[in-house]
């Protein structure tokens, strides 16, 4: 019974007593944010930081999931109160105010939760040393007073420490919750905003990672296709003016410039591949990330479940992200071995590479001393292109873990 008291009551009147510590010094800094609150925008985002934090604390107090929280402060210059009072997110964290007067009556329940049975106690002990000893108000100067009130203060405070304190606790978070909850309105228009913000920065991810494969695209073409192609004009031209004279070594040129076009045709379906592999089109996107674990250098476990229709810009960005990631296991992790898995959950595709290396994994934009994480970025901005979501979990000394998840309606 005592153990569940103290479970009650310890959380409770802590939750209490901190509040109390925040509503004086809110109390404190009130006259100096009405001065310069309009004045400064920082002092008023910070308002709304506050009761966010407020919120927080209250969920975590009921054991509830975390609160949606008030959409930020919105921008404004310094001065502007037309913007300050339009702020709705500003608007309700002025709720906050009516802290400090309450927080006096919930710090006497924390204090004598907490205090009132060690003075009983104690009182009970040294009132033969001390004639000023009192208890409940009631001065102790014989046993019997001691017998009574000691007992008496001791129920009390149980009382108090195990049913008063965390009603009054539950209360108060309940009512935080309530006060400082951001209307439906306010959340859609956080929520739009929010969205809005990531697609600017999705899409514009998607624009530089374009480019960048347009550049190696146009780099591999000029560096391997067209050299190709080149030399074999060459060779043909070669090989018919040396026709009447020579036909042997015609001959041999032209076997040359066979062998020549066949490497070119060999390195352009290399840079066709890399565009949308054929084998997606041939296989099926499981087919196709199967036949990138049979060629992988490090033993890989492929789970597939029911994939059902996949849209093919998702198909090729699972299929990127699958090869990528055997590509940077095999050079970086010194891994042992791999799990593959790829379902579908509902509307979306679920997809996660899973090795036993080193760990340490980082998504960079610049590859570091090892030439790591300059692949996970370009990998981030192909899922992100289409919406997907892509996590990376790879602790020092491994596993690392790749999960991506990329919508399919």
């Amino acid at each position: 019974m005592l153990t569940k008291i103290l479970a009650r009551g310890g959380p409770a009147s802590g939750y209490l007593f901190i509040r109390y510590l925040k509503g004086i010094t809110l109390l404190a800094a009130l006259p100096i944010s009405l001065l310069l609150g309009w004045f400064i925008p920082g002092a008023t985002a910070g308002l709304v930081k506050l009761a966010n934090s407020e919120r927080y604390r209250a969920s975590r107090y009921l054991k509830q999931p975390p609160a949606v929280p008030l959409p930020d402060a919105q921008p404004r210059q310094p001065g502007d109160l037309v913007t300050l009072f339009k702020d709705k997110s500003f608007v309700r964290s002025l709720r906050l105010l009516l802290m400090p007067p309450v927080v006096m009556v919930e710090l006497f329940v924390a204090v004598f939760a907490i205090f009132s049975v060690p003075s009983a106690i104690i009182s009970m002990v040294l009132w033969p040393l001390d004639n000023e000893i009192s208890i409940l108000g009631v001065p102790i100067d014989s046993f019997w007073k001691a017998s009574v009130f000691g007992p008496l203060q001791i129920l009390i405070g149980l009382v108090f420490l195990g049913w008063v304190a965390p009603a009054v606790a539950r209360g108060h978070a309940n009512a935080v919750l309530g006060l400082l909850a951001p209307s439906a309105q306010e959340l859609e228009t956080a929520r739009l905003n929010q969205r809005v913000e990531e697609l600017t920065r999705t899409r514009a991810g998607a624009v530089d990672s374009h480019g960048a494969e347009l550049r190696r695209i146009e780099r591999d073409l000029h560096d391997g296709t067209q050299a190709q192609l080149v030399s074999l004009a060459m060779r043909i031209g070669i090989a018919k003016q040396a026709m009447a004279d020579d036909p042997e070594k015609a001959a041999k040129i032209l076997d040359d410039a066979r062998d020549g076009a066949e490497q070119a045709m060999t390195e352009l379906r290399g840079v066709l591949r890399t565009m949308y592999p054929p084998i997606l089109a041939d296989r099926g996107l499981a087919g196709a990330v199967s036949a990138l674990c049979a060629r992988s250098t490090i033993p890989v476990e492929l789970r597939v479940g029911e994939l059902g229709t996949v849209p093919a810009p998702v198909e090729a960005a699972a299929y990127f992200v699958v090869a990528e990631s055997l590509t940077n296991i095999s050079k970086h992790s010194a891994a042992g071995h791999v799990d593959v898995l790829l379902e579908r959950r509902g509307p979306e595709l679920y997809l996660a590479v899973t090795d036993d290396g080193i760990g340490g994994a980082r998504v960079s934009e610049q590859a570091d001393l090892l030439g790591r994480g300059s692949g996970l970025h370009g990998m981030v901005h192909r899922v992100e292109a289409i919406d997907g979501r892509m996590e990376l979990q790879s602790p020092i000394g491994g596993p690392t873990t790749v999960e991506v998840i990329l919508p399919c309606e």
